[in-house]
């Protein structure tokens, strides 16, 4: 009687245990985020520093993150109001972005693979966007075409987007009270 208890008790923990690490995990990569806006970054994700959580939702994910001398990577599924990104409506970034010498900028589904479309675009680079006179970017995501930067995103039903940073001082700034400024993301319409 006593050796079943104990499996019980072995059993229930491992659930609880594993559960619990699955939520912590599950929207990131655990307890290091910095918040600015509605982009979230784990600036030690790919460090030595990393903490099992991260480790964990590495390992889970399958993904290599960039080591913090390399660069920093912001994900957002969220608008700057807090609605989950819907790919059916027009979503504007806008603003500057911070300091790096390359970044990159993807739309993905909420599992982080490219959204298959038409237009074979998934994504911009400092090289290719065009910006504002006043040092701002201006890039709509939308299901139909518009003119300037656009990145199509009909054929998903969540939408999430990839800000990486190369070669940024950004990367320094890992403590939860001193965020980078980003640019907004902002639903503009939605049917």
């Amino acid at each position: 009687m006593r050796s079943s208890h104990l499996i019980a008790s072995l059993a229930i923990g491992a659930v609880v245990g594993l559960g619990l690490t699955w939520l912590t995990t599950a929207n990131g990569y655990g307890p290091g985020v910095v918040h600015a806006g509605a982009w979230r970054a784990w600036p030690k994700s790919g460090t030595a520093d990393a903490d099992p959580y991260s480790r964990a939702a590495l390992t889970r994910l399958g993904t290599l993150p960039l080591e913090l001398a390399d660069g920093l990577a912001f994900v957002a599924a969220t608008d700057d109001a807090g609605r989950p990104l819907d790919p059916r409506c027009d979503i504007r970034l806008h603003g500057r972005l911070p300091q790096a010498r390359y970044w990159t900028l993807t739309a993905t589904d909420t599992r982080g693979r490219l959204i298959a479309n038409a237009a074979d675009r998934h994504g911009f680079t400092s090289a290719e966007a065009v910006w504002n006179g006043d040092g701002t970017l201006d890039i709509v995501l939308s299901p139909q075409a518009r003119p300037g930067n656009w990145l199509p995103t009909a054929g998903s039903d969540r939408l999430a987007l990839a800000l990486r940073l190369y070669d940024t001082p950004v990367g320094i700034a890992n403590r939860n009270d001193d965020p980078p400024d980003m640019p907004a993301i902002v639903t503009e319409r939605c049917p």
